[in-house]
């Protein structure tokens, strides 16, 4: 049986890309003079995390044009699959390579979500000091808030991840949706998996195991109501271990009269279907950006 580390660190070996950062791209302003334009760049930072008991290191992607002018950007918190290791955040670069192929400019931060070899934490709150959630939604955007020109708003911040990163990603955004004005999860499912993504786990206690369930039914509805935002999410219709539970929550927010957004693709739980995909989500999530930015 497979893991699904090994289908996610197939994306590194079927795109082996990494985000451009070469020369400077020249445009032109308004009286048809021609400026250079600072190239995209990676950065990679570390974060004080007082929820991890220490800090937390990300990659942040800076699109072209960044280090000139005083544009504020939108933000996408990426989260990647497990199980992982503590250097798994900086093989998603796909991300920020599809973004910037399709001529959209945002800020990608992508943060660890492991911090020993080969672990599956699910992006949970396990204890004081290793707590997923409040890490991501609260010592991250803050850190990158205050270091980075962004829109520090939930108009200015997606959250999207891939497999158990689309997990922590539901899990996590749909708790927090005052921050969160998108959240996507690609590939992903709706309860926390042991690391054959077959088994649900047990946590020990009714209380653990409600938190590790991503929220649905009224509660979801009065949230969404009170917080509007784009709740998205696809699978492959040959991903054999997630579409049924994708369906299923499709049913159930449809059935509680959730606006979202599902889609089935062909294709399994695979690297090329999120390559593939890619550009099409990642415009989606910044389109709903700008739409909730209008409505403020």
């Amino acid at each position: 049986m497979r893991r699904r580390r090994l289908l996610v660190t197939a994306v590194v070996a079927a795109v082996g890309l990494v985000f451009a950062t070469g020369a400077a791209v020249v445009v032109a302003n308004r009286s048809g003079r021609r400026k250079r334009r600072s190239p995209a760049q990676t950065v990679d930072i570390s974060c004080s995390s007082p929820s991890l008991g220490g800090s937390l290191p990300a990659l942040v992607y800076l699109p072209a044009g960044y280090r000139v002018g005083s544009t504020r950007y939108r933000v996408i918190y990426f989260l990647h699959g497990l199980p992982a290791g503590p250097s798994s955040y900086k093989e998603n670069s796909f991300v920020a390579a599809a973004l910037a192929s399709s001529g959209r400019r945002a800020i990608v931060v992508a943060p660890q979500g492991a911090r020993n070899q080969n672990s599956d934490r699910e992006y949970l709150d396990w204890s004081p000091t290793e707590d997923w959630p409040a890490a991501i939604s609260d010592d991250l955007t803050r850190c990158i808030d205050k270091r980075f020109r962004t829109d520090a708003s939930r108009s200015g911040r997606a959250l999207v991840g891939l497999s158990a990163g689309g997990y922590g990603a539901f899990n996590i955004g749909l708790r927090t949706l005052a921050d969160f004005g998108a959240v996507e999860s690609w590939s992903g499912y709706f309860v926390a998996t042991d690391p054959t993504g077959y088994h649900v786990l047990n946590l020990g206690s009714a209380r653990a195991n409600a938190a590790a369930r991503v929220p649905r039914g009224p509660g979801l509805r009065r949230e969404t109501a009170r917080w509007p935002s784009l709740i998205a999410f696809y699978i492959g219709r040959q991903d054999s271990r997630f579409l049924s539970m994708n369906q299923q929550f499709d049913g159930e927010l449809t059935q509680n009269g959730i606006k979202h957004v599902f889609r089935t693709y062909a294709g399994g739980h695979s690297a090329s279907l999120w390559h593939s995909q890619a550009p099409h989500w990642l415009g989606m999530a910044l389109d709903a950006l700008a739409s909730e930015a209008k409505r403020k």
